[in-house]
């Protein structure tokens, strides 16, 4: 008897991280079940932007045309008397 195989769903999100202070971010790609267990795991850290993609050559090319993101380091204020 053959094993019958879920097809393979693709995920493109933006991947969040920091970086010497500034918090960036670009598009990255993984298999619908990693995005959820990512999901579970720290909901909302990382944000989707598409999701159900058929094939991985599809999801690569959206990912690379994903604009990145960053900001800016954050100076930490001092007290004023």
């Amino acid at each position: 008897m053959h094993k019958i195989e879920k097809p393979i769903s693709w995920v493109v999100y933006r991947m969040m991280m920091r970086v010497k202070g500034r918090t960036t971010g670009m598009g990255a790609v993984c298999e619908q079940g990693e995005w959820e267990a990512m999901e579970r795991a720290k909901p909302g850290h990382h944000t989707l932007i598409r999701s159900g993609i058929t094939t991985e050559s599809e999801a690569e090319r959206l990912a690379r045309s994903v604009e990145p993101v960053s900001s800016e380091p954050v100076a930490e204020e001092t007290p004023q008397s």
